[in-house]
């Protein structure tokens, strides 16, 4: 979460004094190192939940606010948009049933949440992107009203010039432009964090870093955005434009993301990753705290508030956490790599892999620098985040496996050595390893099962827009059901309720694979296409993709007339027949506004233009099947 109290418009003496404290925050730290300050006789772990809110059409609910108003678990606190919250679970040590207990905590927060935001009639939705998101929802009216928040939006978008651009690539494409950093809010995760001693730091971070690909690989749960199929873990590419202020110019230079996995091993200290994030990103929000030194001159503890505050801006993938707990500072590595879901349960077994695979490989491993370039762990990062359990990965055995094998055959057994050597409960060991194993061994992860109910439910003839809100629907009932995400079977044709629902606004139904032609291009073409493509109406752009007409099939079939008997065989442009400056709506238009446009017209098609560009259309079939829809509803209302 971070300090919220900050400022939103830095002068720039502020931010130098603020440099000086975050430079003094550092030299503090390695001042308590050296007097052994730190707490190295105990281990604890930690969790943080985020969550999505949906309403009742399982589109993105902004009542966040309102959910917290009510609230009166400290523990439960806002996030950067208001249809995402987050709670933070309490701190256990590392021992006996530790994780069972991790999954009680999670499951009777939640529970709580969802009561309150039941009053709501919202429910709540772990996925690491929610399928019914959509950009609409990610206007700056829905950033939570907190001055960190929109001090953070200033400065990034400042850096950006204004504008995010974004280009995913999967079995989909995925193009568009933002102009806030709302985008993050599509994200949501599990954060584990994992205490550790000073002098085992580096080697246990170092190794946070090598496994994070086959842990991510067995978890994704994240294959959707806008309903474009895109990486199986898209937050990875999402989150990090986001919040990417590099120049596209600077193609020469070695510029990092603000988001990014790093760019070499640990060698010695925990302080090598403060000191590369302090020198390669920008201070870009402040606030004055209290000098460190002179609260250890008066025997305190410093919270190196301003140091916390600049690595709230700066996202690696495994970070590094400085706490204060019961009076003695103490380091974690927080693990963001996890994705929220499918089910609290496989969470925790992801904690748990990633858990015991710390504790075995650094009981196996004096050193693991030398046994793997740290660009390839980096590239394995990356292949997993985009194919999965489909991703063959370099090992430190110096071999190349299929990811699933090397998890079954190698990596759950030292998981369990770590996790044995730690105390921790057999059976609860049994439980969760035993849940990786049988979900690699199915390679049925939380993106699989999204990716083959979508595909089922296109067979079925579900529109995209009953595909995605199925999909939540179904993945909300198997939470509450707190079965595990592999053994759910697959998400099947609209729910009847589904139907009876009309989607609030175009964007939800509208048809985005567009066929369109240029004015000066051959009517004749435009037959054979509606021809090939079972269409009505072909839209008219230019090279910018701006909407320039509209051809019907009845002028189709006026001028093919026309032509026969005038036996004209000149070929003539689109431009001669088609409708200029056809009526058009946003993406955000209501739905019902929609239909009520096209029968005051008398038309059977609205392009649909966002800003100057086209961007989809909405048909006289929609028309049908969204006024079917409203006809139900009202009847089940009577």
């Amino acid at each position: 979460m971070g300090e919220q109290d900050v400022r939103q418009k830095q002068a720039p003496g502020a931010m130098r004094r603020f440099t000086r404290q975050v430079i003094n925050d550092v030299r503090a730290m390695e001042h308590m190192l050296q007097e052994g300050m730190f707490e190295t006789d105990v281990r604890r772990i930690g969790a943080e939940q985020e969550l999505f809110l949906v309403d009742e059409r399982y589109q993105p609910a902004p009542i966040a606010e309102e959910v917290l108003e009510r609230n009166q678990d400290p523990r439960l606190v806002s996030e950067l948009t208001r249809f995402n919250l987050e709670f933070n679970l309490d701190p256990c040590v590392f021992e006996g049933k530790c994780l069972s207990r991790l999954q009680g905590q999670i499951e009777d927060v939640l529970g709580d949440v969802r009561d309150l935001a039941a009053e709501d009639r919202a429910h709540v939705v772990m996925a690491g992107i929610l399928p019914t998101i959509h950009e609409y929802d990610l206007r700056i009216e829905n950033m939570a009203p907190h001055a960190r928040y929109f001090a953070l939006n200033d400065a990034i978008m400042e850096l950006m010039g204004g504008t995010a651009q974004y280009q995913i690539r999967g079995v989909d494409e995925l193009f568009f432009q933002h102009e806030n950093i709302m985008v993050e809010g599509c994200n949501t995760s599990f954060q584990t964090h994992f205490q550790v001693t000073p002098d085992e730091f580096a080697h246990f971070y170092n190794i946070a870093q090598l496994i994070a690909a086959p842990v991510l690989s067995s978890a994704t749960n994240s294959p959707i955005l806008f309903g474009k199929r895109l990486w199986r873990e898209t937050r990875i590419a999402l989150f990090q434009q986001a919040l990417d202020t590099r120049s596209s110019n600077l193609y020469l230079r070695d510029m990092s993301p603000r988001v990014h996995f790093g760019s070499e091993w640990v060698q010695s200290s925990v302080t090598e990753l403060y000191k590369e994030d302090i020198a390669r990103f920008r201070m870009i929000i402040s606030k004055e705290f209290d000098d460190a030194f002179d609260v250890l001159r008066r025997g305190g503890v410093p919270q190196l508030s301003a140091l916390q505050l600049h690595n709230g801006t700066v996202y690696r993938w495994n970070r590094a956490c400085y706490g204060v707990t019961d009076g003695k500072p103490h380091l974690r590595i927080e693990n963001r790599i996890l994705p929220a879901g499918p089910s609290v349960m496989d969470e925790v077994a992801n904690a748990t892999f990633w858990f015991g695979l710390v504790l075995g490989i650094a009981h196996r491993h004096d050193d693991i620098k030398p046994l793997l370039p740290f660009d390839a762990a980096k590239n394995n990062f990356v292949t997993v985040a985009r194919q999965g359990m489909a991703s063959e990965i370099e090992w430190i055995d110096g071999k190349r496996w299929p990811v699933g094998d090397l998890i079954r055959k190698k990596l759950i057994a030292v998981s369990r050595e770590g996790l044995e050597n730690a105390g921790i409960d057999s059976s609860d060991i049994d439980t969760y390893l035993g849940l990786i194993e049988e979900r690699v061994s199915s390679r049925m992860t939380g993106s699989q099962w999204q990716l083959d109910s979508l595909a089922l439910m296109k067979e079925e003839g579900s529109t995209r827009a009953e595909r995605l809100d199925t999909l939540v629907l179904t993945m909300l009932a198997n939470q509450l059901d707190k079965k595990p995400g592999h053994t759910w079977e697959l998400a099947h044709k609209a729910h009847d309720s589904l139907l009876r629902v009309p989607s609030t606004r175009v964007e939800h139904f509208m048809s985005t694979d567009l066929f369109t032609v240029h004015e000066d291009e051959l009517i004749d073409f435009v037959a054979v296409l509606m021809d090939w493509r079972r269409i009505r109406h072909v839209l008219v752009e230019d090279e910018q993709h701006r909407l320039v007409g509209l051809v019907t099939n009845r002028m189709i079939l006026r001028f093919m007339a026309a032509q026969q008997v005038a036996r004209d065989k000149a070929e003539r442009p689109v431009k001669d027949i088609m409708i200029r400056d056809p009526i058009s709506i946003t993406p955000e238009t209501p739905t019902k506004v929609a239909i009520q446009k096209m029968r005051d017209n008398g038309i059977g098609a609205l392009p649909v233009i966002r800003g100057e560009q086209l961007v989809g259309i909405v048909t006289e079939t929609d028309f049908g099947r969204i006024a079917a829809r409203l006809i139900d509803d009202s009847l089940k209302d009577q």
